[in-house]
């Protein structure tokens, strides 16, 4: 999970004059070139609706707070868990925006997510989580944008009126996971002010995944489902590795031979295998698991 809460902004989500967001913005767009980005694009925030955040799962929290928080806030996290002072998250933040956050707390923070210019159903960055939360145009006007993942420590940045990294994502072949648009909303995401739809995956029906999600203070729609057998991961070795095709074949079993979201949280939630092996098998099931509606194969 990915988020935090607005106190440096108002309801409608502008972001303040003099606060750490606004230098990040002027910051960002200072280096950004290009023109406008083209309509309907927008951003999306993937993540595991149902992992463990202490005793309640990341949709319950959803739920109960109202707001999506950062890892600076949240500690927990589905790419490197690094949000902390001197960590390796709060140094690409210091680079990307100006030191902007260096003094500020925890809570004043980007949220990361990606840009949807691929339109995917699953979400524009499935790498991390199945569920997606789909942001309104408005939030345009306070993200920022950087091509490839800060973690590369990129060179090319954007914002809504000066794009120039759609080109040049859709100009190289990288793989499907890792060919997002990394986007960055300052100034909070609030679920009832910033938020079109949350959107999930089918193997949660009928859950308390999607009794969290009844609670929240937006729509929810369902994408096409990611779904991978046995059979299909013991075709990739190669991806990420033979220990997580084993892993991924001994948690498939358990649901009835194939691996989905649900079946893989399940896994997960008990404790018995390491999250980054776990995380490792989620790619694989993200990547080749109903490829035809999610991904290009």
């Amino acid at each position: 999970m990915d988020a935090y809460s607005s106190r440096a902004t108002g309801r409608a989500g502008h972001v303040a004059l003099g606060t750490p967001q606004l230098r990040a913005l002027r910051y960002v767009a200072a280096r950004s070139r290009g023109g406008p980005l083209g309509a309907g694009a927008g951003v999306t925030l993937n993540f595991h609706p149902d992992r463990l955040v202490g005793k309640e799962t990341v949709l319950e929290r959803l739920a109960r707070e109202g707001t999506y928080s950062s890892q600076f806030v949240t500690g927990v996290g589905n790419g490197g868990l690094t949000a902390h002072p001197g960590g390796e998250r709060w140094r690409w933040e210091t680079r990307m925006f100006g030191g902007a956050y260096d003094e500020a707390p925890p809570e004043e923070r980007p949220v990361y997510g990606a840009l949807d210019h691929r339109r995917r159903r699953g979400g524009a960055a499935p790498r991390f989580g199945s569920a997606h939360l789909r942001l309104t145009a408005a939030t345009l006007a306070r993200t920022t944008f950087c091509y490839p993942d800060s973690v590369t420590e990129p060179s090319a940045f954007g914002v809504a009126c000066r794009m120039a990294l759609v080109e040049l994502a859709e100009a190289q072949v990288r793989d499907p996971l890792d060919d997002y648009v990394e986007a960055h909303v300052h100034g909070g995401v609030e679920l009832d002010r910033d938020v079109d739809a949350l959107v999930l995956d089918p193997s949660f029906r009928d859950t308390a995944v999607e009794a969290a999600a009844a609670r929240l203070p937006c729509p929810v729609a369902w994408h096409p489902g990611f779904v991978l057998t046995a059979d299909e991961l013991r075709r990739h070795p190669d991806y990420r590795g033979q220990e997580y095709v084993d892993l991924g074949v001994r948690i498939a079993r358990e649901g009835g031979g194939r691996l989905d979201p649900r079946v893989l949280g399940e896994a997960a939630r008990t404790g018995r295998h390491d999250p980054q092996a776990v995380k490792k098998v989620w790619h694989c099931l993200a990547r080749f698991g109903s490829a035809s509606t999610n991904l290009p194969p």
